[in-house]
């Protein structure tokens, strides 16, 4: 049975920079593709970025391109959503996720095993 930890949120500033870290163990991760989700109050978890099971294919939605980044660390079995000019709109419960590696568009699901999530929150 896998498990997903994250770790790595807090409370910053607008403008602030975090970096979330997502450890797997209990099943191989170098063959499943990995992404991060975030759930705002009210709101649905929505997808953030994924990454390929050998990191060659990124995905972003449109609002973090060119300020969010993700990357795996396959040895470590982790992967990292760098996240740089903090808004108050980046503020929610930040989740990993992962799908069995495939040539479906990274934005396609279905993710699953969930942490348990980090918060990041982001004042104005």
């Amino acid at each position: 049975q896998r498990q997903l930890v994250e770790s790595g949120g807090g409370l910053v500033q607008a403008g602030d920079s975090l970096r979330l870290s997502c450890e797997s163990s209990g099943r191989t991760f170098s063959v499943y593709d990995m992404a991060w989700f975030r759930q705002a109050p009210g709101k649905e978890r929505d997808l953030v970025a994924a990454i390929s099971w050998n990191g060659g294919s990124t995905y972003y939605i449109d609002s973090v391109k060119g300020r969010f980044t993700i990357s795996r660390d396959n040895a470590k079995d982790t992967v990292y959503l760098q996240m740089n000019r903090l808004k108050s709109d980046d503020t929610a419960v930040y989740y990993c996720a992962v799908r069995a590696a495939t040539t479906r568009k990274l934005s396609t699901g279905p993710y699953g095993d969930w942490g348990q999530g980090t918060q990041v929150t982001v004042s104005s």
